[in-house]
């Protein structure tokens, strides 16, 4: 099932509360919250109020990408937080933390997700894939909004799917970067299902409709 997760990093923050509605509005399902540590990445973004706040504002599916150096430190925060889905990067992580991380979420109920950046391989990620729900390919390099989509990362894409059909695992493939009406058409066609949409959702001229945009993704 192909789901629109509206990324907050774009949106007018002096008016979350009506952001959110906004998301609503469109008929999308997930709420994307970037958290940055200006480590990982080079900029800070959102922290446990930001995610505790949104959680109080709505019952959508809180999408948590967690851009940071030893995410394993924050997984409790995140869950009391209310996070949905728990999204870290292989490229912080050892194997053995990363499978502790992976039982964690689990073990809360809550669904995990490894993202990788556009330079790191699917094979980083292919080790993974039965034990997790979600794998996240970033289309941009992490750390700011607003990037060109890069073509280049679609092979990964249709890796890591081709990969989870062979072995039976219903997976979900989100992307992240970049995603707008024309490049939403060819992730879809790669093989993800998740699209994260942030300036294109929040400074679109015209109201998104997530029905809409997804069918392009067909």
């Amino acid at each position: 099932m192909k789901h629109l997760s509206p990324s907050i990093l774009a949106s007018d923050l002096l008016n979350l509360g009506n952001e959110i509605k906004k998301i609503e509005a469109s008929g999308a399902q997930y709420v994307h919250i970037d958290i940055m540590d200006g480590c990982f990445v080079p900029n800070i973004s959102f922290g446990m109020p930001i995610i505790s706040a949104v959680r109080r504002t709505t019952e959508l599916v809180l999408d948590v990408h967690a851009m940071i150096v030893e995410p394993q430190r924050y997984i409790d925060d995140f869950i009391k937080c209310g996070a949905d889905i728990i999204t870290f990067h292989i490229e912080a992580v050892n194997d053995t933390i990363a499978k502790e991380i992976i039982e964690k979420i689990k073990t809360n109920g809550k669904k995990v997700g490894i993202s990788i950046k556009p330079k790191t391989p699917a094979s980083a990620v292919l080790p993974y894939v039965e034990m997790i729900d979600m794998v996240l390919v970033m289309t941009v390099e992490p750390g700011f909004g607003g990037q060109k989509f890069m073509n280049e990362t679609m092979p990964k894409i249709t890796e890591i799917r081709e990969y989870a059909d062979k072995i039976g695992k219903k997976l979900d493939i989100e992307v992240d970067g970049g995603i707008n009406d024309t490049t939403i058409a060819i992730a879809g066609k790669a093989g993800a299902n998740i699209f994260v949409l942030g300036t294109g959702f929040f400074k679109s001229e015209a109201p998104v409709v997530a029905e809409e945009i997804l069918a392009k993704a067909e």
